[in-house]
Order: structure tokens, then C-alpha cells, then sequence
């Protein structure tokens, strides 16, 4: 770049300068000039546009999920004696957001009445005489409000005494085979319907094809039935190398994921669900302090004498979380404007009015056009 003397200052600053391009004529320099314009260009048509559609629009999935459990089991236990569990007894509860619960295996507390009772031990609730408990203490990991005596646990050890719901649930004895063995054999319906507001495109998992009788036999086979919407507990357990079995015993949380990922680029009888089943809930050998999935349920009766009295339930179960994902793309308008700018007779009119030229001279410079 030239300098300016004092006395021209003004009028360089007026200027304008450009560069000068030179040709090289050689053979290694036109090589490595071509080749990094090779890789230039294997990247961006091979990466961005084949492998990360970057010229196509997205928009995520909004999605709504129900299921409807169907299957009936038979136990026969000393607490319970023998009975039919059908999906009034087995699904808690009936409705959950996106997931379902099945119990499997349980411990029964029956006929527990508002009364008092000892304590069951640990360091804290063993006791010598009365002095060792106190009134109206509430340990939030106890089961009940102290009364302040202490009373014979049994032949050895005293505890204090306590108003609970008695008697108190002991849940070490889990049975080591799940109760509901059936269970295994129980199926879902599960209606998932999804919507891209920005393509304003909705789908549903039950596909147009399908009626009512053809779901009243259907059974979900990634190979025979994909299409089918109703699913064997036992077949998505398996599929996410689980034994059925062996998780029912203390339970645990298994993920149904629906992929909805659809390219609109493609005629739309082949954007459909995609489904897959996966463990969620921790089983590492190492780390395993409190596993499965369980909680406490209560149903409640009234004696002939009126007295409240209930059965008190430590359910064990498998909870199905239901997981909806996608990205819907479209890329027709990006593919057809490149076509019609580029490859038509009349692509200067269609470039002309499709973009605005500015001109600094023009007193309506700026100002937007209309189409």
C-alpha cells in the first residue's frame, strides 16, 4: 500500500485499492490447489449435506401417550389365600403420565388396625425400662408415635411401645419367586400420537391400515408384526436382555422408546414408529443398596362393629416409562428454488425477482419488494 504525503491526505482517502491477482502456472502448486479444493468440496456435499442434512428444515416431535394393560393371574398365599388378580388389582394406578406400573411380587401386612404396638429394633428403639423411651417422640424413620413405655419385642429384646397402624410390616421376608408369575404373558396397548407444528404433519402409531379386529389378534414382532400397537411384557423385557423372571422378584424400570425421527424428503407411508426397549433403573453388581422398584399401597374396610382395619401392601413391580422422540426434516422447497435458479431456461427472471438488488444511486434503495 502506497503512502500519502500531507498535502494529498485528501484525497487518498478517497481511494480505493484492490489486489492483483497473479497465475501460477505449476504443477505441484495446482495440485495441492485442487486437492484442497477436492476436500472442500468431498465435505460439504458428502458431510453436511448427505450425513447432517444441513439443508433441510427440522422441527421436534410433541407427543401424547396412553396404554391400556389387559391379563389375568391366579395366586394362592397364606395372607391372601387364593385369588384372581385382573388389571384392577395389578395396575397402580390405572392412569400415569407417559408410564404404567405391573405389580409382580409383594408383602402382605393384613388386618393392621389403629392401636399400639412395640417398635420394631434398631439402635434407637431398643429400649431397657421406660426411661429410655420418650412421649410423643416421632422418628420419621420409624413407624409411629412413642408412648413412652417400654415393652417385650420378644423373649430377648424390648422395644418402645408406639400408636401405629399395628402390626407393624416386617419386609425382609420377600418371597424369592415373584407371585404373579403371569404377569409375563400380560400385554399393552399403547397409543402414541405425535405433531411438527411447523409442517403441521400429525401421525399416529395405530397407522390408517388398522381396524378393530385386526387389534383384537395382533401382537407386537419386530419381524412378522411391526406394526402392531399391543405388546407382550414378557417380549420387551427380553428385548432389553432382562429375564422377565428374575427382574419381576424385586422389580425395576424399563424404557419403551418410540423414535418418530421421519424425513419428509421421502413419501410419508414410510415415517412411522421405531421401537426399541431398554433397562433405565440401576443394576450394577457393585452398587447395589436398595434395587428394584417398589412401593406401599393400603386398601381400606370398616369391621361389623365399625372398627377401620386394612391390608397393607409393599408392592414390587416393573414401571414402564413410555419415551417419545424424533426430529421431522424437509428439504423439497431448499432442492426445488436451487433447481429453478439454476437449471431452468428463464432462471434470470426467476432470480431477478426472487432477490433484491440495491443500488446506492436509486432514492428507493432499501425500501422491500413485494412478490
Amino acid at each position: 500500500m502506497g503512502g500519502c504525503s500531507s498535502q494529498s491526505c485528501h484525497r487518498c482517502f478517497f481511494e480505493y485499492e484492490t489486489e492483483r491477482m497473479i497465475v501460477v502456472k505449476s504443477k505441484v502448486v495446482g495440485s495441492v490447489f485442487r486437492l484442497i479444493q477436492f476436500l472442500i468440496l468431498f465435505y460439504v456435499i458428502g458431510y453436511v449435506c448427505v450425513v447432517q442434512k444441513s439443508y433441510q428444515e427440522t422441527d421436534s416431535v410433541i407427543s401424547s401417550v396412553t396404554t391400556k394393560v389387559k391379563g389375568t393371574g391366579f395366586t394362592n398365599t397364606s395372607d391372601l389365600g387364593a385369588r384372581v388378580w385382573d388389571v384392577a388389582d395389578y395396575n397402580i394406578p390405572p392412569q400415569g403420565e407417559s408410564s404404567f406400573f405391573v405389580l409382580t411380587n409383594m408383602i402382605v401386612t393384613p388386618n393392621q388396625t389403629q392401636s399400639t404396638c412395640p417398635e420394631l429394633p434398631n439402635q434407637s428403639t431398643i429400649c431397657m425400662s421406660d426411661s429410655d423411651c420418650l412421649e410423643g417422640s416421632n422418628d420419621v424413620r420409624g413407624n409411629g408415635i412413642q408412648t413412652g413405655l417400654c415393652m417385650n419385642y420378644s423373649e430377648t429384646v424390648k422395644t418402645c411401645q408406639v400408636l401405629s397402624w399395628c402390626p407393624l410390616e416386617i419386609d425382609i421376608n420377600l418371597p424369592e419367586h415373584a407371585l404373579l408369575v403371569a404377569a409375563e404373558d400380560f400385554t399393552v396397548l399403547i397409543k402414541n400420537s405425535v405433531t411438527y407444528p411447523k409442517f403441521n404433519f400429525h401421525k399416529r402409531n395405530i397407522l390408517p391400515d388398522v381396524n378393530s379386529s385386526y387389534l383384537k389378534q395382533c401382537e407386537f414382532n419386530r419381524k412378522t408384526d411391526p406394526d402392531c400397537p399391543i405388546f407382550r411384557l414378557k417380549d420387551m423385557v427380553s428385548e432389553a436382555e432382562e429375564d422377565f423372571q428374575t427382574m419381576a422378584i424385586r422389580g425395576g424400570v424399563l424404557g419403551i422408546m418410540i423414535d418418530w425421527n421421519c424425513d419428509l424428503d421421502w413419501p410419508e407411508h414410510y415415517c412411522g414408529p421405531k421401537y426399541s426397549f431398554r433397562r433405565l433403573d440401576n443394576k450394577i453388581p457393585e452398587n447395589n443398596v436398595a434395587p428394584g422398584y417398589n412401593f406401599r399401597f393400603a386398601k381400606y374396610y370398616k369391621t361389623t362393629d365399625g372398627r377401620e382395619t386394612r391390608t397393607l401392601i409393599k408392592a414390587y413391580g416393573i414401571r414402564f416409562d413410555v419415551i417419545v422422540f424424533g426430529t421431522l426434516s424437509f428439504s423439497v422447497n431448499a432442492v426445488c428454488s436451487w433447481f429453478l435458479l439454476t437449471c431452468t431456461k428463464r432462471r434470470d427472471y426467476y432470480s431477478k425477482h426472487k432477490f433484491t438488488y440495491l443500488d446506492n444511486t436509486d432514492d428507493n434503495a432499501g425500501e422491500p419488494v413485494s412478490y
